[in-house]
């Protein structure tokens, strides 16, 4: 799998382990070699949501050369279930380049997850009753999502034609699909949008596509994907991975009411350091190292936090100063710097919110390759670096969790430690 970021790929490695399905994470395309001989699937996780397309495209063609050098028998595009992309792409753009590569001749496009209430129909994104752009996902800093017919937007980052598989189509069974597919490919129609609103759905999406060498989708569909893989010995899934003795830190890049409320949890009962994107855009290197020296002092007595994460207007005020995209990346880089300081320290147990910011931890930190624990109530986000100084992580989209989300995390990171001893 490609994932168009760390921390998605994390979430649907977690997904296999729940089944059984041996899935690390790789950072890099060049970390998918030697990969253990238990592995049944593998995630190479990168930054492509964001980026200008060519680069993106050329990142995707650079994971896929080596995961088919490897032995792939199927790639898989992963993206967000809410479709998140730019005007510009990404999803179309790379999708484009891996049916090149791949020489496939209709691709299927299936973000629904209806077992978490985002469905398709029709072609529009819904989530429970509400349609994609009726959501908070409209007012997304950085991929704002306004418009909730997927055929639409798929159209407008892509060069090929864009088409509906819909329910009607589906429920009448695999072999009309298939008809429909072939007819549809031979006018032209390369890409497709698929309906779906129930689980039953989403096995008959996998068993159309189980013999495609090219599948999109979200978190769910390599589940039902792996479902049809006869040849593999499910393991037990894991909700402890090894120890990882050090201290331990929080650090938030998201700004969503919900890690916000997370945040105001853990500090009640922890220090949090809150850097100012504003103050910091004309003092990297002082607001980093007070932070240091703030930190220094403090993780002797237990877990910190450093965040750039604030509220609305805040959110507004660093943008209106800075811009919207150099606001944002100036918080991934800041927090990223500051891990590895936080690591310099000792920190070997880190808790990362938000989605750029945990890749921007996870580069920072050097990790090339993450085992992955099942999916559970960290709800994918549990990790580990396993070498002679290993790390632990919990990373998480700024919307995933209950409120006291940051405390399990640390608690389950102590666990693991404890067991080792």
């Amino acid at each position: 799998m490609i994932a168009d970021d760390l921390t998605g790929g994390v979430k649907v490695a977690s997904l296999l382990e729940e089944q059984g399905v041996r899935c690390p994470v790789a950072t890099s395309a060049d970390a998918v070699e030697g990969l253990p001989g238990d592995v049944q699937a593998v995630v190479v996780g990168r930054k492509l949501l964001s980026r200008p397309a060519e680069e993106a495209v050329a990142d995707a063609r650079h994971s896929a050369r080596a995961l088919l050098a490897q032995g792939a028998k199927q790639l898989y595009y992963k993206y967000s279930t809410l479709f998140c992309s730019t005007a510009r792409g990404n999803i179309g753009p790379v999708a484009e380049a891996l049916m090149e590569m791949t020489h496939t001749e209709c691709v299927l496009f299936c973000p629904g997850r209806p077992e978490r209430k985002a469905t398709v129909y029709q072609g529009r994104l819904f989530v429970g009753i509400d349609m994609l752009h009726e959501t908070p996902r409209r007012y997304d800093p950085v991929t704002p999502m306004t418009n909730s017919n997927l055929v639409e937007v798929l159209q407008s980052q892509s060069r090929v034609e864009v088409g509906l598989l819909n329910h009607d189509t589906m429920r009448a069974g695999r072999a009309a699909c298939e008809r429909y597919l072939a007819e549809q490919s031979a006018a032209g129609v390369r890409f497709f949008i698929v309906d779906v609103i129930d689980p039953g759905d989403l096995a008959r999406v996998a068993a159309l596509a189980r013999h495609s060498a090219l599948v999109t989708g979200s978190d769910d569909l390599p589940v039902a994907l792996s479902r049809g893989w006869r040849n593999v010995a499910p393991t037990e899934p894991r909700t402890l991975l090894p120890a990882a003795p050090g201290h331990a830190a929080v650090i938030s890049g998201s700004c969503t009411p919900r890690t916000s409320r997370q945040l105001a949890r853990f500090e009640a009962a922890h220090p949090v350091y809150r850097i100012d994107l504003v103050k910091a855009a004309g003092d990297e290197c002082g607001t980093l190292g007070e932070a240091v020296e703030w930190a220094r002092a403090r993780l002797v007595h237990g877990p910190v936090g450093v965040a750039t994460t604030t509220d609305a207007d805040g959110v507004k005020r660093a943008q209106a100063e800075l811009g919207r995209e150099s606001a944002s990346a100036l918080a991934d880089e800041l927090l990223g710097r500051m891990s590895r300081a936080l690591y310099e320290l000792g920190v070997r147990k880190f808790v990362v919110a938000g989605g750029e910011t945990s890749g921007s931890v996870i580069r920072s930190l050097g990790i090339e390759r993450l085992e992955v624990g099942a999916y559970d109530d960290l709800q994918g986000g549990y990790c580990h670096r396993a070498n002679g100084d290993p790390v632990s992580l919990v990373v998480k989209s700024g919307s995933a969790g209950e409120e006291d989300f940051i405390d399990v995390a640390l608690e389950r990171m102590r666990m693991a430690d404890a067991a080792s001893g």
